[in-house]
């Protein structure tokens, strides 16, 4: 049987930068960056993709600290690994040296993710089914086995996991077929950049609408009167029943956030995400009661479980924004869908990043099959920048993700692009 035999990790860069893509309040000038690691097995025809999504400066130092939880993975038969995924990413968060340098938060953390997200790469490559299908597949009991209950089993324990997931069961069959027929419904921030100028943003506003979006998503916090402006401007142009979000990326504080919100005027907003500093669920909590009616939404930098459960208990959002690769992978975004399915949030994923919407479609896929079953709370964030660089990118038809057909997480880029994009020896990056 394929046995792991070895990893190697490389810093992947795209210069964004250049033409403002990603451009927000807190992110003025992104490079969309990967931190890469790739496990390689005994099999010269099957390797396990997994990476972090960075913004550019510090993509080594993420690459560094993914090779100090690689090996793990290493001398791991794909059967036996197959088997014992929740242990796998146990074992990654609770390195006992390591694990000192957070814990289960930042640059470790994340690192942690990248290799499970390889090994779900390589286990259901291995498997010959797409990510969302093998979960989606597997027992209540199997699905339970996955997770990390440490620090949760005050807001939710295995039993009552349990319970949501055995619940959903019978209807799976149904759920997968309605998946595989329209997809799960997206939104795109690709309008929104900061740094677009008023006639980008209204023509991408508008192509928007035409290709079916029923929920845009504007960056703001730069300027109040700047956000007034293009948010008429956003309105003007696709009129009065496409809902409309903002996203400040955590630039207030909690009572400027109330002020510049409240300041904003009538248009009519969804939701507004990020409102303060992502650690903050007391801060989140007192803006979601001030701003009401208009939501909260959060989660993208949510580091961990014990964040998600947190922030579930004091009624810090009203919708939740899992991301593919901010936590510990696969398992951990798998307690944040259960929990939200107990406290009766929805789960509306984040992927304004490199990859993000070819990895977290399956989480949000697998909800949507085994878990929540499909409602109209639920949608997907979709960003149109550089899926050309994927071996399964994402395939959005009439404004809905359709499921990948293919095998593994997602996860995996061109050999060329990576080549390419190496930063700083790739062809791009010598050229610039």
């Amino acid at each position: 049987m394929p046995k792991i035999t070895g990893f190697k990790t490389i810093d992947v860069r795209f210069p964004t930068s250049r033409g403002l893509d990603g451009s927000d309040a807190m992110n003025k000038e992104p490079d969309y960056s990967a931190a890469l690691v790739i496990l390689e097995t005994d099999d010269p025809n099957l390797e396990g993709h997994g990476f972090v999504f960075t913004c550019g400066r510090g993509n080594d130092l993420q690459c560094d600290a993914i090779a100090l939880l690689a090996p793990y993975a290493v001398g791991r038969d794909l059967d036996d690994l197959s088997m014992s995924m929740g242990e796998f990413a146990r074992s990654l968060v609770r390195d006992s040296q390591i694990r000192w340098l957070g814990p289960e938060k930042g640059v470790t953390q994340m690192a942690a993710g990248a290799v499970v997200t390889a090994a779900w790469d390589l286990v259901t490559k291995h498997a010959k089914k797409p990510l969302w299908k093998f979960l989606s597949d597997l027992s209540p009991e199997e699905i339970v086995e996955l997770v990390d209950f440490r620090y949760i089993t005050d807001a939710l324990t295995k039993e009552e996991a349990l319970e949501i997931l055995r619940k959903a069961e019978p209807n799976r069959k149904a759920n997968e077929a309605k998946l595989l027929e329209v997809g799960l419904p997206a939104y795109t921030t690709t309008p929104g950049w900061l740094g677009y100028t008023d006639e980008k943003m209204v023509r991408l506003a508008k192509q928007a609408v035409a290709d079916g979006y029923k929920l845009i998503k504007l960056k703001c916090g730069g300027d109040l009167e700047d956000d007034k402006r293009r948010l008429r401007l956003a309105r003007e142009a696709v009129g009065p029943d496409i809902k409309i979000s903002i996203d400040a990326n955590q630039v207030w504080d909690v009572n400027q956030a109330i002020e510049w919100i409240k300041g904003i005027g009538d248009v009519n907003l969804h939701w507004v995400e990020e409102p303060t500093n992502p650690d903050d669920v007391l801060g989140h909590a007192a803006i979601a009661k001030a701003i009401a009616p208009v939501k909260v939404a959060t989660g993208e930098h949510g580091m961990n479980r014990i964040i998600f459960k947190q922030m579930l208990q004091a009624k810090s959002f009203s919708f939740m924004q899992i991301d593919a690769t901010r936590v510990a992978g696969v398992n951990e975004n798998i307690a944040n869908i259960l929990m939200a399915a107990k406290f009766g949030v929805p789960v509306c994923p984040h992927a304004g990043g490199v990859g993000l919407c070819e990895m977290v479609q399956h989480l949000a896929m697998f909800d949507a099959v085994a878990v929540t079953g499909h409602h109209a709370e639920r949608v997907v964030e979709f960003v149109d920048h550089l899926h050309e660089h994927f071996v399964v990118p994402t395939n959005i038809q009439n404004a809905h993700y359709m499921p990948p057909l293919e095998p593994g997480a997602g996860s995996e880029m061109y050999s060329q692009s990576i080549a390419d994009f190496t930063f700083p020896t790739g062809k791009e990056w010598i050229s610039a």
